[in-house]
């Protein structure tokens, strides 16, 4: 397989291929590490203008699928406590604005929406071996859980918390046209 360089985002609706895409974040655990998880399901849909700063972001992602590689932690990450993915099973992201280098946008947890900024990095546009466009990004961000509601906590460990009320997201996406 080959990957030859195509220097244009063209146009058009892409899709987030998730086979070569990541959701991820990290919180700190009592002050010490940082824990990594991902979310296994999500689809989005980015529609690409002629102007940059027409585009608009779209993706929805499944709270039962937080995987950290821990089945407990994971159990407790999706009841009420946290998620509470059986009452509200997604989050759903919708930009607001865009530029070269940041996306900005509303994020939904159950009934509570939020603006959230992510720093994003474009990555370039790639044809492989099998003529399938492909464009890459990075996003970054950070938010605050209890924005969410999300405000289980103990208190412990050497910054007073079991678990940081900051969270990090760490996003890589790869995007294919949908020919439409």
């Amino acid at each position: 397989m080959t990957i030859t360089d195509s220097p244009v985002l063209t146009p058009g609706i892409w899709a987030i291929e998730p086979a070569h895409s990541e959701v991820g974040f990290t919180v700190r655990h009592l002050g010490l590490s940082k824990v990594r998880g991902r979310f296994n399901r999500f689809e989005g849909e980015v529609v690409i203008a002629d102007d940059l700063t027409n585009a608009r972001v779209t993706a929805r992602i499944d709270l039962s699928s937080v995987d950290t590689n821990n089945a407990d932690r994971d159990a407790h990450l999706r009841t009420g406590d946290f998620f509470d993915a059986e009452t509200r099973p997604e989050m759903v992201f919708v930009s607001t604005s865009a530029t070269e280098d940041s996306l900005r946008g509303d994020l939904t947890i159950g009934a509570v929406t939020k603006p959230v900024t992510l720093d994003v990095e474009f990555h370039g546009v790639a044809t492989d071996g099998y003529e399938t466009t492909r464009a890459g990004f990075s996003a970054t961000g950070t938010i605050s859980r209890s924005d969410w509601g999300i405000d289980f906590n103990a208190p412990l460990g050497v910054d007073g918390m079991l678990v940081s009320g900051k969270v990090a997201l760490e996003l890589e996406i790869q995007l294919v046209p949908t020919g439409e």
